[in-house]
């Protein structure tokens, strides 16, 4: 049985000493597995993974590779587990660990930072400034989990302890996958400054990332919050989120409606997770002169931007990537108070064997797909 040295694990939680797990081959290639369950090391714990939510950033990072390895010209990175939004249990401490104990209900946070570096230091741990020697490698002190070390499509991963939030039984397994999603566009919101109640904000692109982006507004006190898309299902969550406006651009010119809908003056900040061609130059010609635009999505082709519209109008913009700042812990005080409900956004539930049918039902948006969770069996 599992009993590595100087590794606490505790009565009630039994811990094997192989698990499953979902392995990347080539692209596009995902192999079911045997390994041997991982050992916590120092400020870490193994979570037993109970739920995993799936991300759009998940079906990249399995065609092509994670954005930092892609940005950092790194070679596609093979033999390990995807999965980054996911929850679970404690099932073992790393030596010295007393912050959690076996048992505890726990989400995650995706990146521990390096420590070491000028960005990890402030808390932009997605923002490692050193691709090669020190993302991703847990010698350094950094974890991007499911990105470039182990993450969720197993049985079990690792944790730094500074990526765990303790959860209440009161937040469903389903639930607690959501708080990523929350976390990013807490972080989004959290850059352009925070929000004062009474400021205007439209989100494009009603996601995963932009619909709970309408709840965090909302949950911030930003009025009116103006959701734009193309999908009238989706336009329809937002407003059960907490949109005060929706607008289908299919049928509607978004800049004429944001400025119908505020009297001519524009709103004060957009959250854009569309990530669609032309959208930056939307953005900015919704906004108040001095208004902020915070980038939170990957558009996959290069795009014209009219800088000089952005300059002449003292308009700023912002580009995140994932959490960052702790906002994941902000977001799940907001959802463990029910400011809003994340729920509203799980469509689907698929057990972990059948995770190859949850990424199809994500990729081609299968029956309204918006997001899909795999469960491991209790």
């Amino acid at each position: 049985m599992y009993a590595p040295s100087g590794v606490k694990t505790g009565p009630g939680v039994a811990v094997p000493e192989t698990m499953k797990a979902w392995v990347l081959g080539d692209p596009d290639q995902l192999m079911r597995v045997e390994k041997p369950t991982p050992v916590p090391g120092r400020a870490e714990v193994l979570v037993r993974i109970d739920a995993v939510a799936i991300c759009a950033t998940d079906l990249d990072v399995i065609s092509s590779g994670p954005p930092a390895i892609i940005q950092g010209g790194l070679p596609f990175n093979k033999n390990f587990t995807p999965g980054h939004e996911y929850m679970g249990t404690v099932a073992a401490l790393g030596p010295g660990v007393d912050e959690f104990a076996v048992g505890d209900r726990v989400t995650v946070e995706i990146h521990a930072g390096c420590g070491q570096c000028k960005r990890c230091r402030m808390g932009m741990y997605t923002s490692c400034l050193n691709y090669a020697k020190n993302y991703g490698d847990v010698n350094k002190g950094h974890r991007a989990n499911g990105f470039t070390t182990d993450g969720g499509f197993a049985s079990y991963a690792i944790n730094n302890i500074n990526t765990l939030i303790k959860i209440g039984d009161e937040m469903s397994d389903e639930e607690a996958t959501l708080v990523v999603t929350a976390g990013t566009s807490m972080y989004g919101l959290t850059e352009l400054g925070g929000l004062i109640a009474g400021e205007a904000v439209v989100v494009c692109g009603p996601g995963p990332i932009g619909l709970l982006g309408v709840a965090v507004a909302k949950s911030l006190g930003a009025y009116p919050v103006i959701l734009t898309g193309t999908r009238d299902n989706r336009l329809q969550v937002g407003l059960e989120l907490g949109a005060d406006h929706v607008v289908n651009v299919r049928n509607q010119d978004p800049i004429d409606a944001v400025m119908a809908i505020t009297g001519g003056k524009g709103v004060d900040y957009v959250l854009e997770c569309s990530g669609a061609q032309g959208a930056i130059d939307v953005a900015g010609k919704m906004l108040n002169r001095g208004g902020k635009i915070c980038l939170a999505a990957f558009p996959h082709e290069p795009d014209l931007i009219d800088v000089a519209y952005l300059v002449r109008n003292n308009i700023y913009v912002y580009g995140i990537r994932g959490e960052g700042k702790s906002a994941t812990h902000r977001a799940h005080a907001f959802m463990a108070a029910k400011r809003f409900d994340a729920t509203k956004i799980h469509t689907h539930t698929f057990d972990m064997d059948d995770l190859p049918t949850a990424l199809r039902y994500a990729r081609e948006r299968v029956e309204d797909a918006i997001k899909v969770v795999v469960k491991n069996p209790r």
